[in-house]
């Protein structure tokens, strides 16, 4: 295995200084959402209209990153997108009317979806430069930054979001403004011009349509999963009768245990392969979740969301690799398709537990975990290690 040059290990920093920032202003932005409705006095229905706006503004600025994102535009699409992110959570907090809200939330979500777009399709070309697995890591970097933003959300609870989002976002964007000239590495003038599966312009060719839609629904499949943990965990212990502290430690502890096997994931990885990790993930995830979900112990229910947790660590970023080889639009096609399950997921796990049980219905997004173990090997053959 040959050694990552200079440039290689500067991109990886980059990329994990940029991992660490999306995952902090997601984490702030969901954690301070009641603040958010109050302060504009929004109803249920009409939250969920700018958070509509959010999802779909990020499938806009996927769908164009992927257009844009070929290796010398890199920089600045990622430029562009930190700052923009940065600059619409400092905005965010200012609105007060559901109209302002609105728009900024599309350019938020836009802003969003090329960052994301960008950063896994530089990730894609770090890892092939480096020479060995770092996908998961830097994945990790995005899970480290959101426990960092909910820890800044709970320390600041009593300030007003208003403050929180204009600091941090301020912040932020001049942290990315100052450090542009080091984002130029994502270029990668040390790399080659052409990877696996890519023509000379950047984009790719490697992937069939049918196999290309199928780590978009295998990537569904694992972030309904995700929004199912994010959004039900809680509810889940609360219905085994557990206090509301320690039913708030259910997705800490999904969330840390995830964060835990993307900082194993590449070892283990370059140990024995991309298929046998998300094969093995998938089915410890489903394995944890359904003994979890179907149990009346406080205690099994939170190994259960841990378990899950760990399985899923590794799936997301074996599937984006596996997508770069089609290149950036690959990678856009396929993040949008997982998006979908993710803002679906919350959703039908809500309609399935009001016609059975909540735990019955927690068995939908097991069922899909061991559907990718079934399917992995069709999805990552001969594009991944």
């Amino acid at each position: 295995m040959s050694q990552p040059t200079a440039p290689a290990r500067r991109e990886r920093i980059v990329l994990t200084g940029y991992f660490l920032g999306l995952g902090a202003v997601m984490a702030l932005w969901g954690a301070r959402m009641p603040a958010v409705q109050h302060a504009a006095q929004l109803s249920t229905a009409r939250l969920s209209l700018v958070l509509l706006a959010a999802a779909l503004g990020m499938v806009a600025g996927l769908t164009t990153g992927g257009r844009l994102a070929r290796p010398q535009r890199l920089p600045a699409l990622t430029i562009g997108g930190g700052a923009g992110l940065a600059g619409c959570l400092a905005v965010l907090g200012q609105c007060t009317t559901l109209a302002s809200l609105l728009l900024a939330a599309l350019a938020f979500g836009a802003a969003h979806g090329i960052l994301d777009v960008a950063l896994n399709t530089a990730a894609v070309r770090c890892q092939h430069a480096v020479g060995r697995p770092v996908m998961a890591s830097l994945h990790a970097a995005y899970s480290g930054g959101a426990l960092a933003g909910a820890a800044l959300a709970a320390a600041t609870a009593r300030a007003p979001h208003t403050t929180l989002f204009l600091v941090t976002g301020l912040v932020l964007a001049a942290i990315v403004l100052a450090t542009a000239s080091r984002t130029r590495v994502l270029a990668g003038p040390g790399q080659p011009a052409v990877l696996t599966g890519y023509g000379a312009d950047g984009g790719g060719r490697a992937l069939s349509a049918a196999k290309l839609w199928l780590l978009g629904a295998l990537a569904a499949a694992i972030l309904l999963g995700e929004g199912a943990a994010a959004d039900w965990a809680a509810v889940h212990l609360h219905s085994l009768h557990a206090t509301t502290a320690v039913s708030a430690t259910a997705f800490a502890l999904y969330s840390a245990a995830m964060m835990a096997g993307r900082l194993m994931g590449d070892k283990l990885t370059a140990a024995v392969g991309t298929l046998t990790v998300a094969r093995a993930g998938a089915l410890l995830a489903a394995a944890g979740l359904a003994t979890g979900a179907s149990a009346d112990s406080v205690p099994l229910a939170l190994a259960g969301w841990a378990v899950f947790g760990l399985g899923l660590s590794t799936t997301i970023p074996s599937l984006i690799t596996a997508a770069g080889a089609g290149g950036p639009t690959a990678v856009a096609t396929v993040s949008v398709t997982g998006y979908l399950g993710l803002l679906a997921g919350p959703a039908l796990i809500g309609a399935l537990a009001s016609t059975t049980s909540l735990s019955t219905a927690l068995l939908l997004p097991a069922l899909l975990a061991a559907a990718v173990a079934a399917l992995a090997h069709r999805a990552l053959e001969n594009t991944t290690p």
